[in-house]
């Protein structure tokens, strides 16, 4: 924990997506107050729909082997889809094209070097070294929109916790993409689906892409006011 108290508004714009993290596990006190920080999230009709397997020790290790042998045999079971071209050609496709980009500049990858981004990719299945994933099941009610997006806000939840007791985290939609793999390795049943993980632990202040950063966009692109005057005035 910080030695001091922290305003939401610093925890909240201090978190970022750590993809290099310690070995040291965090203590068990830690991950009960972050999930039950997490349990407080809110949901639909007060559904709370999220199952969440955390997994460390042996068992992250053993896991972490048969995603990476998933990928190799191209073993891919996505429960929801996946493509950025699905992103279309504007803002979005280009905000995702740049944040790439800053990524992989980050590591010292160029863009020519297929095998540096593509190992670069395997330390998702790593969890980048973090000690401790979890994973986010939801059950299917209707076309799973309000479900995922109750998920959503459980996953914003546990990150801010993390962030306000001095850890880190990253949402990693690449776990979702071997869904059978980790049902079975956590015997989850099928009807439970697999919308992302995020991995956990002490942030590596070496490790790789330590100092990299993303913005976010101004707010006069997201939001658009109505007789609500004055919000935006002078806002960068």
């Amino acid at each position: 924990m910080p030695d001091s108290p922290r305003s939401f508004t610093d925890i909240v714009r201090s978190r970022r997506s750590v993809r290099g993290f310690l070995p040291d596990p965090v203590p068990a006190a830690d991950i009960r107050a972050v999930l039950e920080d997490a349990q407080n999230a809110p949901s639909n009709c007060n559904t709370q729909p999220w199952q969440v397997h955390v997994v460390s020790g042996a068992h992250r290790d053993a896991l972490s082997s048969a995603l990476l042998e998933a990928d190799r045999e191209d073993r891919i079971s996505y429960d929801f889809s996946f493509d950025q071209a699905d992103f279309g050609d504007g803002m979005y496709r280009e905000r995702a094209r740049v944040q790439g980009a800053a990524y992989y500049r980050s590591l010292g990858v160029e863009r020519s070097d297929t095998q540096g981004r593509r190992a670069a990719a395997l330390r998702n299945l790593e969890f980048f070294g973090a000690p401790h994933v979890a994973f986010l099941f939801m059950p299917e009610f209707g076309d799973g929109v309000r479900v995922a997006g109750d998920i959503g806000m459980y996953g914003q939840t546990f990150l801010l916790a993390l962030e306000a007791r001095g850890l880190a985290g990253i949402p990693q939609t690449m776990l979702g993409f071997y869904a059978d793999v980790v049902r079975e390795s956590l015997g989850v049943k099928p009807e439970m689906k697999l919308l992302f993980g995020i991995s956990f632990g002490l942030a590596d202040p070496q490790g790789p892409a330590s100092e990299y950063r993303m913005g976010r966009v101004p707010l006069a692109e997201s939001v658009v006011l109505h007789d609500t005057p004055g919000v935006l005035d002078g806002a960068h």
